[in-house]
């Protein structure tokens, strides 16, 4: 930037002419502010001297801005709100300056000075100053620019969130430190049937009834307390007094290592409480008759086997007999994959020999007897899984002794960690005839219509897998028959010693 001071000759000029010229007291007042500061002709407007923080500012060198008026620095000769400068420097020299030479109150305003990119807008406050007995307009300036790009950027978010609360089906709310509601969507409104005038300031737990209450309080306890998110389902308590079945999910707004705040989602679970309340009531009747009247079948078909003497009808009692018990375990499987969905387990540290070996000894003896299980797992897997895995082994070791057409089947469950260090790989091989194709497309997604799985057996064991972060893979074995996979994280803490671990509630 230059520093061009303005013809020395003209400092003793008066400037109740209009023509005022700045005489070294007002360049060296000028100076002397530590801040962008221009003094102009309060008739003309006239920009008569200029500090060098100002020359910086604006971009232009002292010498060009003293023969500049000040309209004439902005990209418009009017203010961010709309008002001509000129009008804004007239109400500032209209005011009368006190003892001390300056007027108590400036007119402030916002100025682009620069458009395009970069764009240069500053905050401005001018007010008249008697210098060396003559009345001054005097400029201060500060860049804004950063402001006004971090203000427009907050207005940006804060309408891309009110978008986002205004079209996500569901209630969204934020809580101050203290608990009470600040901001939330029309949803929430409606769901507790509450006008936002009677939400403002209300405690969350307030929207609750009494006996989920405290569950809600614990789970903010967590929130503020610990910086963790938590899911609760309670009952809401409407305006009107009906209770209604809610989730929720609440996590911490922090202030760098500082919980101020909470945000959290809501959802009315009214039609999901119903209809699995209903399916467990279906489920439930059609599994006590389905496995009383299959018991019927057996112990009638089995009398009736020991009564007759043809081969060729002996053999197709012993296939009714046979299907009936296929149907019993199939109803029993669908009594733990209920229990599995009802519970929602949540993944703990296990030590996977224990958990084999839990499982092992829940595979029905007469099964058992005739086959030969081979183990091979490692003392110090722990792997992050939910508390049915032992059944889900189970499951995989019966179903490959049952469906094996060898005179002595073959069964190896193995381990390892894989080396990534964060999965380990469980095995169970046979030499039986293999999976049929029909019951890998279940897994895969590719089952048709005529083309049904026969059971619930592999779907149970994904879903066990699946809960706990984990996978399951099908694939065939050195033997010839059938490999199942289950990969499954590596636990980052140690096993639970529980010896109800492998016993989930019924």
């Amino acid at each position: 930037m230059g520093d061009r001071d303005p013809d020395s000759s003209a400092e003793d000029r008066s400037p109740s002419s209009g023509d005022a010229a700045p005489s070294g007291i007002l360049r060296a007042f000028v100076e002397a502010v530590p801040t962008p500061t221009l003094a102009c002709d309060p008739d003309t407007l006239a920009v008569r001297a200029a500090n060098a923080p100002a020359a910086d500012l604006v971009g232009h060198d002292r010498g060009t801005l003293t023969l500049m008026g000040l309209p004439d620095l902005g990209e418009t000769d009017v203010t961010v709100s709309g008002e001509p400068i000129a009008d804004v420097a007239a109400a500032a020299a209209s005011q009368t300056p006190g003892s001390d030479g300056a007027t108590d109150a400036a007119e402030r305003f916002e100025w682009d000075l620069r458009l395009g990119d970069p764009r240069l807008r500053v905050d401005a406050a001018l007010h008249t100053a008697t210098i060396a007995g003559s009345e001054w307009l005097v400029v201060g300036l500060s860049d804004a620019t950063a402001r006004v790009a971090a203000e427009s950027e907050r207005d940006t978010e804060r309408r891309l969130v009110d978008a986002l609360a205004d079209t996500v089906p569901l209630a969204l709310f934020r809580c101050t430190e203290e608990g009470t509601l600040s901001r939330w969507n029309d949803e929430l409104a409606a769901d507790t049937g509450y006008a936002p005038d009677a939400l403002s300031g209300r405690a969350l737990t307030s929207l609750f009834d009494e006996a989920t209450r405290d569950a809600i309080s614990e789970a903010l306890t967590r929130v503020y307390r610990d910086g963790e998110a938590v899911s609760r389902e309670a009952r809401l308590l409407t305006r009107s007094g009906e209770r209604v079945p809610y989730r929720l999910s609440v996590g911490p707004v922090t202030d760098g290592d500082r919980v101020v705040g909470a945000v959290g989602v809501g959802e009315d679970v009214t039609e999901a409480s119903l209809r699995e309340e209903r399916l467990a009531v279906l489920t439930r009747v059609l599994r006590h008759n389905f496995r009383n009247d299959l018991n019927v079948v057996t112990g009638f078909t089995g009398q009736a086997i020991e009564a007759v003497d043809d081969p060729e009808l002996t053999e197709q009692l012993e296939r009714v007999v046979a299907t009936a018990e296929r149907l019993l375990r199939l109803g029993e499987t669908s009594r733990k994959v209920e229990r599995l969905l009802s519970q929602r387990p949540s993944a703990r540290p296990i030590a996977l020999a224990p958990a084999v070996d839990a499982a092992l000894e829940s595979v029905d003896p007469a099964v058992l007897d005739g086959a030969t299980v081979d183990v091979d797992i490692p003392d110090d897997i722990v792997v992050s899984a939910v508390a049915f895995l032992p059944e889900a082994i189970t499951e995989l070791v019966d179903n490959a002794i049952r469906h094996n057409d060898a005179d002595e089947p073959r069964v190896r469950v193995s381990a390892a960690e894989l080396p990534s260090e964060s999965w380990a790989s469980l095995v169970v091989a046979d030499d039986g005839p293999g999976i049929p194709p029909a019951e890998r497309a279940v897994l895969t997604g590719e089952e048709t219509p005529l083309e049904h799985a026969s059971g619930l057996g592999l779907w149970y064991v994904n879903w066990i897998a699946t809960a706990g972060g984990g996978s399951l893979d099908i694939a065939e074995s050195k033997a010839g028959g059938s490999r199942i996979e289950l990969s499954l994280r590596v636990a980052d803490a140690p096993p639970i010693d529980d010896t109800e671990l492998f016993s989930p509630d019924d």
